[in-house]
């Protein structure tokens, strides 16, 4: 298991970016979070096995059909441990 955070930019609010992220991340068996960045940024947090988090990461470089990515910051961190995928709000 590993835990990774993945901060989205670009055109990724108002486009139900954490609505599909949870459905992917569900639909791939990860456990974390989703949400907002007051900088307009959506901030991921997720646990799984490393072959899991490469198909969750490769998603989130395309994201939904209305986002427009432009840039996607990974970084390991230690292990954390969900009960399931959620979408935090503000």
């Amino acid at each position: 298991m590993q835990t990774v955070s993945i901060i989205i930019s670009g055109k990724v609010q108002g486009v139900f970016f954490r609505q599909s992220t949870k459905e992917k991340a569900d639909s791939l068996g990860i456990t974390g979070r989703v949400k907002n960045l007051s900088d307009g940024n959506v901030s991921v947090i997720a646990t799984g096995m490393p072959e899991q988090l490469n198909k969750l990461t490769d998603w989130c470089r395309q994201g939904p059909p209305r986002a427009d990515v432009t840039n996607i910051v990974i970084e390991d961190l230690p292990v954390q441990l969900f009960n399931s995928f959620r979408i935090e709000r503000f």
